[in-house]
């Protein structure tokens, strides 16, 4: 049973602690990609969250009531990403029709969404040992580490990108404009979100 104190704990977990950017070092193509502007750094987090929130409860129900039911569950990466790929699709879709400007904005980023490793990453973990319990994610703890490792991945996305724009306007020297700068700054991002490990005490209370 789900209880309210797991589901903080994994909240804080996939936003601070196991960020998928700045502590697992998923999803790094899309984070510095994307993270020249806030409104398309905005634009692809909210497509993430959604897609990592959809992908985590599809492949949970697909895994449990499916591949473990059959013993498939060496299928389990291609079947995930199959479901990753059709969800990216019926956004890329939704998108198209519905804010064009956003899907220019986006452009090649937005279908390797598919290949975004931190999506396989948030599903594979769902069907997991959860950190936690010892016991694998429950459904809503599967759907709540897919929002939160969204938000996670989409702070980290909105931060670089507004510490880029003020990048644009800094006196940076010649041999470190472009991704060389943005490389080093997303090293010191990855820094400071080391010390919310100190927040992993929360994995013991309530335990």
């Amino acid at each position: 049973m789900t209880s309210l104190m797991s589901i903080i704990q994994i909240s804080i977990a996939a936003v601070f602690i196991q960020n998928f950017v700045l502590a697992r070092f998923l999803g790094l193509c899309p984070f510095f990609g994307v993270s020249k502007k806030l409104s398309s750094a905005t634009g692809m987090g909210m497509a993430v969250v959604f897609v990592m929130t959809v992908a985590s409860m599809f492949t949970w129900i697909i895994n449990e009531h499916i591949l473990m039911q059959f013993n498939l569950e060496y299928l389990r990466t291609i079947i995930f990403i199959l479901v990753i790929a059709s969800l990216v699709q019926l956004l890329e879709m939704a998108l198209q029709k519905f804010s064009p400007a956003l899907y220019e904005a986006l452009g090649i980023f937005l279908p390797l969404i598919t290949t975004n490793c931190a999506i396989l990453g948030v599903a594979i973990l769902n069907t997991g040992v959860n950190e936690f319990t010892g016991n694998n994610y429950s459904f809503i703890e599967s759907i709540v580490n897919g929002i939160a490792s969204g938000v996670g991945f989409t702070l980290a996305l909105v931060l670089m990108a507004g510490l880029r724009e003020k990048l644009e306007l800094a006196n940076v020297p010649k041999a470190l404009e472009g991704l060389p700068i943005a490389f080093i700054t997303g090293g010191l991002m990855a820094l400071a979100f080391l010390g919310f490990s100190g927040l992993s005490f929360f994995a013991s209370v309530g335990g």
